[in-house]
C-alpha cells in the first residue's frame, strides 16, 4: 500500500469547499429518468465563467463558475438531496484525484491511452477532462442533474479542450475524431440503462480469468460521491455494472468521514469488503489540517 501526503494545501482562492450540509437526509423524491445530454444541448442562457486551476507539473485546467440560484433557483447551498447533488461546486476530491492520476501515470501504474473512461458524479468533469487529454479513446461523464451537464460540464469540457487545442468529439460516430465525449444524466440506480458500455444487469466479477473478457469501462473515476449512505449501494452496484473484466479499475477520491451524513471511505470500503468482488488499496492520503482527512483509493477486481 503506497501513500502520498505531499499534496499542497488548498487555498480559499481556488473556490473549493470541503464540507457538506450536515442536515439529516430527507425522504427523496423520485429520480428523473436517465437520459443522454448531447453536447449541442449546452445552455446558452446561463453564464459560465472560467478561471484557471493550477496543478502539479505545469498542468493548468479551467474551472467553470455557475450560479446555483441561476440554474436551480436555489440558494448557494452545498446540495439538496434528490434535487441538486452539489454538481456546480468544485470539491477538493476532484483535485486530489487528478493529482493522484498524474502520479500513477508518471510512475507507470496507469495509462489512459486508448481506454474507455467513465466519470461518475462529474460536476466540472476535471478528472475526465484530464483522462481525455492523456489519450483516452472515450470519456463519458455522468451527473445526477442534466442541468449541471448543460450549464457547467459541457461548457467546461469545451473550454478546456479549446485551451489545449483539442477538437471536441463529433456526435457523428462515423466522423474522424480524436476521441468520444458523451454526457449522461440520471440516478445511479437507473443511469446504466443509457450508458453505452454498461451491462444492463450487475456483472459477476468473481468469474475466473479464463473466461472471455467482459465489455465495459476500463477506468471509472469518481470524487466526493460516497457522502450519502443511502446512495452507496446503488453507486457500488453501478460500478459493478460498468467495469470491464478483467483489468478494470476504479479511482475513488473521498473524505474518510463526512460528518453529519454518515458516509465516508471506511463505511464504503466495509461494504466493498463484505461483497468480496473487489479489492481496495490506498493510493494517496491528504491530511493538511484544514479539513477532514481525504483519501484516494484504487478498487480492482
Amino acid at each position: 500500500m503506497a501513500t502520498n501526503s505531499t499534496f499542497q494545501l488548498f487555498s480559499s482562492a481556488t473556490g473549493v469547499s470541503g464540507f457538506f450540509d450536515s442536515s439529516p437526509e430527507p425522504p427523496l423524491p423520485p429520480p428523473p429518468p436517465p437520459v443522454e445530454v448531447l453536447s449541442s444541448e449546452v445552455s446558452l442562457n446561463v453564464n459560465c465563467s472560467v478561471e484557471p486551476v493550477n496543478l502539479e507539473n505545469g498542468l493548468t485546467l479551467l474551472k467553470g463558475r455557475v450560479s446555483t440560484k441561476e440554474v436551480f433557483g436555489l440558494p448557494n447551498s452545498d446540495l439538496v438531496p434528490g434535487v441538486y447533488e452539489g454538481g456546480l461546486k468544485l470539491w477538493e476530491g476532484s483535485l486530489d484525484l487528478i493529482r493522484t492520476l498524474q502520479s500513477e501515470a508518471r510512475n507507470g501504474h496507469l495509462s489512459f491511452s486508448g481506454k474507455r473512461v467513465l466519470e461518475l458524479g462529474c460536476g466540472h468533469g476535471l478528472p475526465g477532462i484530464f483522462a481525455f487529454l492523456e489519450g483516452a479513446s472515450a470519456v463519458h461523464f455522468q451527473d445526477f442533474n442534466a442541468e449541471v451537464l448543460r450549464c457547467l460540464t459541457i461548457p467546461n469540457v469545451n473550454a478546456n479542450l479549446s485551451e489545449k487545442s483539442h477538437r471536441f468529439a463529433s456526435e457523428d460516430a462515423s466522423s474522424d475524431t480524436e476521441g468520444e465525449l458523451r454526457f449522461f444524466a440520471g440516478d445511479w440506480s437507473q443511469v446504466h440503462q443509457c450508458l453505452p458500455h454498461a451491462h444492463k444487469k450487475e456483472k459477476d466479477l468473481s468469474c475466473s480469468s479464463g473466461q472471455s473478457p467482459c465489455s465495459g469501462y476500463d477506468i471509472v473515476l469518481m470524487a466526493e460521491t460516497i457522502y450519502s449512505i443511502s446512495a452507496q449501494q446503488n453507486l457500488y452496484g453501478l460500478i459493478k455494472k460498468c467495469l470491464s473484466h478483467p483489468g478494470g479499475v476504479v479511482y475513488m477520491a473521498a473524505k474518510k468521514h463526512y460528518f453529519g451524513v454518515g458516509g465516508g471511505t471506511r463505511q464504503f470500503l466495509s461494504m466493498v469488503e463484505k461483497d468480496g468482488a473487489m479489492t481496495a488499496s490506498l493510493v494517496a492520503e491528504v491530511a493538511d489540517g484544514s479539513s477532514n482527512v481525504r483519501e484516494v483509493w484504487k478498487l480492482s477486481i
